[in-house]
């Protein structure tokens, strides 16, 4: 009977020590919180850690991330690294109720860890970024300590022998309750604190009044969106508008305090904008559609957008920088982001007439913080990752031999055209549409170049050509239909466009990685 009594309270006191592991980490974060609102919200160490996860993450790795998270992917990894953070915790409470100070010493080095991953950012402001981490991982340390120590030191109650009592159960609760409390007093505290910052962002966009372009956009042809149930709208919400980036936490910039510099090769003399420099000068007004270079065959990462902004050719001009082809020594522009993030585009593409801004504005509206606020670029033709750089802060005129931006880093390829594609929208795959004329319609774009053709395949038969709504711009994607007279059965329909130039939308299949998924779009479905 004495041996089962001493096997409870063993285990008992295990059960103890791995909750000591889990309020030594929960302590960790939350402290770090606490001391990130008086660094930089950036700092904290899920935010560190999980943006050091980002950048050596393998491009194929990402790319699965995105296909099957969808935008979902960051809180997955947040989510991973907590769960990861749990398990360590609950280990090193129970290696802590046998070596103490080693399990304090364990929990140190998830601040080393912290630290590092903060420090090597490529938005680091140096080493305080590490403090957080550092110190919530002191306080993390301490506590482990303290609460494993009330689970070890020798306490004899009235009527029991040590053996079997052996710890000091009313100090350890009292411990223990009065951690987890302060621990979450810290987070709430700290958290309260860091959402100043971002009140201060917000607070500057609700105060902006966009100015009416000196160059509007205009007015959409009356038959570019069509009347068919299922196909995406011609003009994508902002609140729907899809968004990929690596920002586990999304910049709050706010717009009086926000600089843009251009420098490098080339240019004569450097220039500094302000947000209101930027809203001074004249505005355009264009309808652009932008494609992601994650975006699978078919996938939705795909928008359309009405942006308003400055022309970016004419503040390189000002500056005094020449296109390559008319003898400039850059042929890379190099963005860079408030949160480290770089991205490389062509000079020539940016200075060859198109419609390449700073934007200031997204469908009649200051662009909303997810998408960049205060000032983003956008460059038709182009995909984003080599041309859409939001929140951005600095502009690197340089050549592509001299630097390597973020993505081309991670085997992605320098220059990234927009390849010719095209996308069913109804009916969804594997759907069950009743026999008789089932209206398949969709869209397609190959932005800088314009759609030309659009045409349908059912089963293996001959490619009939579909009926195309009236195209925007050459910059704009454009919706397309195919009445299909269906027979019951399984049938699998296919779409290919046709550009401009005469290209015909290739059906070779290649994956997303180094320059945008290639092949035709299909669905399979059964009619009844």
């Amino acid at each position: 009977m004495t041996t089962v009594r001493i096997t409870r309270t063993a285990l008992t006191r295990g059960a103890l020590a791995a909750l000591s592991g889990l309020l030594a980490g929960f302590a960790s974060l939350t402290f770090a919180e606490l001391v990130s609102a008086a660094v930089r919200p950036e700092a904290s160490p899920v935010t560190a850690v999980g943006g050091a996860a980002i950048d050596r993450t393998p491009a194929a790795v990402k790319d699965w991330a995105i296909r099957n998270f969808g935008e979902d992917d960051k809180l997955v990894l947040q989510a991973g690294i907590l769960l990861t953070l749990a398990l360590f915790a609950l280990a090193v409470g129970l290696l802590a109720l046998r070596h103490r100070r080693t399990g304090a010493a364990a929990v140190l080095l998830f601040g080393v860890v912290g630290t590092a991953a903060a420090v090597s950012r490529p938005d680091s402001t140096g080493l305080v970024d590490g403090l957080p981490s550092l110190l919530g991982a002191v306080v993390g340390a301490v506590l482990l300590y303290v609460l494993v120590g009330r689970l070890t030191a020798p306490h004899r109650i009235a009527g029991e022998q040590e053996h079997e009592a052996g710890w000091d159960r009313r100090g350890f609760l009292i411990a223990a309750t009065a951690a987890a409390a302060a621990s979450t007093a810290a987070g709430a505290v700290g958290r309260a604190l860091n959402g100043r910052s971002a009140q201060d962002a917000v607070a500057s966009r609700e105060a902006v009044r966009l100015p009416a372009p000196d160059s509007p956009a205009k007015p959409l042809p009356a038959g570019a969106q069509l009347r068919v149930r299922g196909i995406s709208p011609f003009t994508t919400p902002n609140d729907t508008f899809y968004r990929v980036d690596t920002a586990l936490v999304i910049p709050k910039v706010d717009a009086g305090s926000w600089r843009l510099r251009i420098h490098g090769r080339g240019v004569r003399r450097d220039l500094e904008f302000t947000y209101q420099d930027l809203l001074s000068r004249p505005l355009i007004e264009r309808e652009i559609t932008l494609t992601c270079v994650s975006n699978e065959v078919g996938g939705p990462y795909a928008g359309h957008a009405r942006w308003i902004g400055v022309r970016l050719s004419d503040l390189l001009k000002e500056a005094g920088v020449k296109s390559p082809s008319r003898g400039g020594p850059a042929n890379q522009l190099v963005a860079r982001s408030v949160d480290g993030m770089t991205l490389g585009t062509p000079v020539e593409d940016v200075m060859d007439g198109r419609d390449a801004m700073l934007a200031v504005g997204m469908n009649g509206e200051p662009l909303p913080l997810a998408h960049g606020f205060p000032v983003r670029m956008v460059v038709p033709g182009l995909y984003g990752y080599v041309s859409a750089c939001k929140w951005i802060e600095d502009i690197e005129l340089t050549t592509f031999d001299d630097y390597d931006p973020y993505w081309v880093k991670r085997e992605w390829a320098r220059k990234a055209p927009i390849k010719t594609q095209s996308r069913i929208d109804t009916p969804k795959p594997f759907g069950r549409p009743e026999a008789g004329t089932v209206m398949v319609a969709g869209v397609a774009w190959a932005q800088h170049r314009g759609i030309e053709k659009v045409e349908i395949r059912v089963d293996e038969g001959p490619w009939r050509p579909a009926q195309l709504a009236e195209q925007g711009t050459v910059d704009t994607w454009r919706q397309w239909s195919y009445p299909w007279k269906a027979t019951p059965g399984g049938h699998t329909l296919t779409v290919r466009a046709t550009d401009r130039t005469g290209e015909v939308q290739t059906e070779k299949r290649t994956k997303t990685v180094p320059d945008g998924a290639s092949g035709w779009h299909s669905v399979v479905v059964t009619v009844e």
